[in-house]
């Protein structure tokens, strides 16, 4: 593949593949990579520069593959890794970048290590690789410290020999102690073995939680306060200074091969510490959770946005921006509701999202993201503008989130049911006909095919691509200059150079258009030279 834009990843729009649920070549009910091949077409007409591929490791799934057995290897159930490297030829070929997953800071319990540690018992070589403790209380019966796990319980987990283990997850999922050699090792040979087979980067999960305070202090916390450490400067296990070290190792990995090799972190951090992940001897870009989860309102968008490019520049690191991902509620459902923001999932969602409100920002939300200087990230699905899934039965279930809440709180699946491809029953193109997926689909994503979206020029597919299209042709969008505009309270614009100009009306009232513009390309419909509420367009001056 042609090196010659090294910086490639500095405005790329990548696409989330969750493979589960993305397309199934052979007909089990699950996604796969003959299905990816086979949809790898459709993702280069899209007009995306990169795809992002949810871990297809060997794994029990008891988080949805986050728990890996094996690193170096294919899950069955998505095929082998002599059809991988050929997906990543033929991506390539298409002009597609290939970035994986990369799940650092805990393995599966079946993993080879693990299940070692098991079997050798407490002050084994073996078992200093995870964190094992010994219980408090006379009889160790307590666990060595008051964490808690992000799905909910106990972060400790005791074995029959009466140790316990940390788990920040998942029991399934026991933590990797990175102040051991043969863990920098091991991940060491795990980047050089999928950069040796072509991949172009990785993104890190839970980039912020490798490093941990040896000493193990009780936090304090409530249950639910896990992820961003609230209350906390010194947090022992989120945001430690340790990790640094682990991705400038990584970095001189990546700065050894001839072409470029890139990271994405995974890294939900206090305002003003993500720069630090992304200093020039460390990783390139990093998730934008703060754009994801930012009411779709003028005023606090602006500040993410200033924030956001602000604090980035510091560090010569690009701004990234996504709308959703597989692990929050789909942007067409939350911006259908009063509150448009990401709410936690303990708090009640609300009254029912009204759709067509929701979609009508959405496809608004997608021209703001797209224009914005730096990359882009594009959940699957989203360009067909689906829709969370909010009333998949209890049966079907399968997030841990779910059992770990004691069914309080319902976790992730709404957004990860497989996506619908063509036809008008399930599974809509997903798998042959006759398979059932993994998660039920709606029976009415008839007009939420790919298929149907293709024939209809008014669909969020057609303004996806065409935003695309327009990303690339347009030399402005290439560059990173970036400045606001005037405009009245409640929208927003704002100029990337060269005339370019986006327009963002999120306002209860129209917004006057400036004169002497051509629209390029607007989310809805546009006349008499003002902008809907709800609506945005590109716009270049004559």
């Amino acid at each position: 593949m042609s090196n010659a834009t090294d910086n490639w990843w500095r405005s790329a729009v990548i696409y989330q593949v969750y493979i589960r649920s993305f397309a199934d070549g052979d007909g089990d009910g699950t996604g796969d990579i003959a299905g990816l091949r086979s949809r790898l077409p459709y993702l280069a007409e899209l007009g995306v520069d990169a795809i992002w591929i949810n871990p297809w490791y060997p794994s029990p799934l008891a988080d949805g593959g986050y728990d890996v057995s094996d690193y170096r290897d294919i899950h069955p159930t998505y095929g082998t890794l002599a059809e991988a490297e050929k997906m990543i030829a033929e991506a390539h070929a298409l002009g597609l970048r290939v970035i994986l997953d990369i799940v650092p800071n805990h393995t599966s319990d079946q993993h080879l290590w693990f299940q070692q540690a098991l079997a050798a018992g407490p002050g084994s070589p073996e078992r200093e690789r995870y964190l094992f403790r010994d219980g408090r209380g006379e009889d160790g019966s307590l666990p060595p410290n008051d964490w808690h796990a992000a799905f909910g319980g106990p972060a400790w987990t005791r074995v029959p020999d009466g140790q316990w283990y940390l788990h920040l997850f998942a029991p399934e999922q026991p933590d990797l102690n990175w102040d051991h050699p043969a863990v920098h090792a091991e991940f060491d040979d795990v980047l050089h073995f999928w950069f040796d087979l072509g991949v172009d980067g990785f993104r890190i999960d839970v980039a912020h939680g490798m490093a941990k305070d040896p000493a193990l202090p009780d936090l304090g916390l409530t249950e639910f306060s896990v992820l961003t450490g609230e209350g906390q400067d010194d947090h022992p296990h989120w945001d430690r200074d340790g990790v640094h070290d682990i991705f400038r190792r990584w970095r001189a990995i990546a700065d050894g091969y001839p072409d470029r090799r890139v990271f994405v972190a995974e890294a939900h951090v206090r305002p003003g510490r993500l720069a630090h992940y992304l200093r020039n001897d460390e990783l390139h870009t990093a998730f934008n959770f703060d754009f994801l989860k930012c009411p779709l309102e003028a005023g606090p968008l602006r500040e993410v946005i200033d924030r956001s490019i602000t604090d980035l520049a510091a560090v010569g690191a690009p701004p990234t921006w996504v709308l959703s991902n597989h692990d929050e509620t789909r942007h067409v459902t939350r911006y259908g509701r009063a509150y448009t923001g990401v709410r936690s999932a303990l708090l009640d969602q609300g009254a029912p999202s009204d759709r067509a409100l929701g979609t009508r920002r959405a496809r608004a939300a997608a021209l703001l993201m797209l224009a914005l200087p730096g990359g882009a990230y594009i959940y699957q699905g989203e360009e067909l503008g689906l829709y969370e899934v909010e009333d998949l039965p209890e049966a079907a279930l399968q997030d841990p989130t779910w059992e770990r809440s004691r069914h309080t709180v319902r976790g992730r699946d709404g957004c990860r049911v497989p996506i619908p491809w063509s036809g008008t029953t399930p599974p809509f193109g997903f798998g042959p006909p006759g398979s059932v997926p993994w998660l039920p689909q709606p029976k009415d994503w008839t007009s939420y095919t790919a298929e149907a979206a293709s024939a209809d020029p008014a669909s969020m597919l057609q303004l996806y691509r065409a935003a695309l299209r327009l990303r690339r042709a347009v030399p402005a969008f290439t560059g990173e200059a970036f400045r606001w505009l005037d405009s009245p309270h409640g929208t927003l614009v704002f100029e990337r150079g060269a005339g370019l100009l986006c327009a963002v009306n999120l306002s209860d009232q129209p917004l006057p258009l400036p004169d002497a513009c051509q629209v390029l390309l607007a989310s809805g419909p546009v006349g008499d030279r003002l902008l809907p509420t709800d609506t945005a367009a590109w716009l270049q001056r004559n």
